[in-house]
């Protein structure tokens, strides 16, 4: 069965090492359908370790050239992963209004100028004080952020706190998940499956099942599956558990984009 990944890096982010061509050669070796890369737009990262700036004129020269080449094997999507921040909201819109995204993933990676990678962020914080901050900010942005397509791994600072149970469960911000949720949904964005957590011993994608189900539950139906992979070997990583997680969950398509507008698949998809 075909493969659909839809959220993907390449070596035009700053902690991926892989050219794009091999990434697309993976895929057509392993029976893709669409392959859409997305990598990193973080303006005013703070770190001095990587960039995040993304060289985007040459970042769409070598997609067109690599489509091109492909063509008849597979269909390449042109996406971005746009880190969001409150201060770049104008910077971030100028940016993907000058290039023909296929698909744009809203991230947030950075609180408050704090990137929660590193420890700073969590000092003086209990895990409901730094989880809360960060949901607050994420509800900032969809209400005030109009220009993505699915917000990404929803749950993602699970991933760095220094707390022994790292999972932010819905039941303790279930207020303001659901208005999260609710806000996505009313302003036609979805959410996505990142099945990375399966790979980081989470045992579930981001955001967790609780949240997934949740967002079908308040009727949310845009929904993307993307492996966050920085390796060829990460693609459509778990992507047979995700399906599976959305049939048991009541869904019965999930989402591809092209041209910034979505497409349902009827799964089963691999």
């Amino acid at each position: 069965m075909y493969k659909y990944d839809f959220h993907t890096h390449t070596d035009f982010s700053g902690d991926c090492e892989f050219p794009m061509e091999i990434m697309i050669e993976h895929a057509i070796n392993n029976n893709f359908k669409k392959l859409c890369f997305t990598d990193h737009f973080d303006y005013d990262f703070p770190s001095t370790e990587l960039s995040f700036q993304l060289d985007i004129p040459a970042y769409y020269n070598k997609f067109m050239e690599l489509k091109e080449k492909y063509n008849s094997k597979i269909d390449l999507l042109f996406g971005i992963e746009v880190g969001i921040q409150p201060h770049i909201y104008d910077v971030i819109i100028k940016t993907i209004n000058k290039y023909p995204f296929d698909f744009v993933i809203g991230s947030t990676h950075v609180i408050n100028k704090q990137d929660p990678y590193c420890g700073e962020y969590y000092k003086n914080k209990t895990k409901k004080e730094a989880y809360d901050k960060y949901l607050k900010e994420i509800l900032y942005n969809v209400n005030n952020f109009n220009d993505y397509n699915v917000y990404g791994h929803l749950d993602y600072i699970i991933r760095y706190g220094n707390y022994e149970d790292k999972k932010l469960y819905y039941k303790d911000y279930s207020d303001i998940i659901d208005a999260i949720l609710l806000k996505i949904i009313e302003s036609n964005h979805g959410i996505e499956i990142n099945t990375s957590g399966y790979r980081q011993n989470f045992k579930e994608p981001h955001p967790n099942v609780d949240i997934i189900k949740r967002y079908g539950e308040l009727g949310g139906e845009i929904i993307t599956i993307g492996s966050d992979s920085h390796n060829p070997e990460h693609l459509a990583y778990n992507f047979d558990k995700a399906c599976n997680l959305l049939l048991k969950n009541g869904f019965k398509y999930f989402t591809v984009f092209k041209e910034r507008k979505p497409e349902f698949i009827k799964i089963p998809c691999v």
